[in-house]
């Protein structure tokens, strides 16, 4: 018997590997826009005066706006050492491993798929440069809010990811932990019909977006926001011509 093979798998199928020259040069781009984005980011470190009056801002506008929630969604973990290290291990592991992961997966078997998902990368990235150099903002473990910083005081492992010399500790505006990890979602849902798979992607923005504002490190505001740039990203990526057409390795 013929095996079936579905609408999303016939749209996204690949035929071959496509080479370790191809392999390479994607690993080369994709790091090379990460040295960029945090390079950047570390260099345009902003005035830390400017940085915590934003941040009050930002406080004032979710309190106007009944968006103050920050202190709630962190008591749900904070007595808990378990739940607190579920958060951090969000925070830190699913994040880039897991971006890093599916760029690589989706590059092997859904090359359509990688490459609007890194367009989508790159273009919301740039927009969100612009808005940490422009408008810097502390987050809420700093002291805007009354926080207890969960990532600093029990784990270490997320030094290793983000070292703090490409760090920008007032780029807390938008949220690209959680805005890059909604384009991973939307990208492995579209990318096949296996249930497992659309399970993860459907369970990690709502975790990641929990983890952010739960360890401390960004307002509720900020996951919006980074939702709403990490879409507009996606917009863009998908009108790139580039992106509209399957290479002639994966038919």
């Amino acid at each position: 018997m013929t095996p079936t093979i579905t609408s999303t798998e016939a749209r996204h199928r690949s035929t071959g590997f496509p080479g370790w020259w191809t392999l390479a040069a994607q690993f080369a781009m994709v790091g090379a826009g990460a040295l960029c984005y945090f390079g950047v980011r570390g260099l345009t470190r902003s005035d830390v005066a400017a940085a915590q009056l934003n941040a009050t801002r930002v406080v004032d506008l979710e309190a106007g706006t009944g968006l103050l929630w920050e202190t709630t969604v962190q008591g749900w973990v904070i007595d808990s050492d378990h739940l607190v290290t579920a958060v951090n291990w969000i925070y830190i592991y699913a994040h880039w491993p897991v971006i890093i992961g599916s760029l690589v997966w989706l590059f092997l078997r859904r090359p359509g798929e990688y490459y609007t998902l890194r367009n989508a990368i790159f273009a919301s990235g740039a927009i969100g440069l612009l808005i940490f150099m422009t408008f810097p903002v502390a987050p809420p473990r700093f002291g805007a809010i009354d926080l207890v910083d969960t990532i600093t005081q029990r784990s270490q492992s997320y030094r290793a990811f983000q070292p703090p010399g490409l760090t920008n500790q007032y780029a807390a505006v938008p949220s690209l932990h959680f805005g890059w990890n909604l384009l991973v979602g939307i990208s492995l849902w579209r990318a096949t019909d296996h249930p497992l798979v659309r399970a993860f992607a459907l369970a990690l923005p709502p975790a990641m977006a929990t983890a952010v504002v739960a360890t401390g490190n960004h307002y509720v505001v900020d996951v919006i926001g980074g939702g709403v740039v990490a879409l507009t990203g996606l917009v863009v990526a998908r009108m790139l011509p580039s992106v509209r057409r399957t290479p002639e390795w994966a038919r």
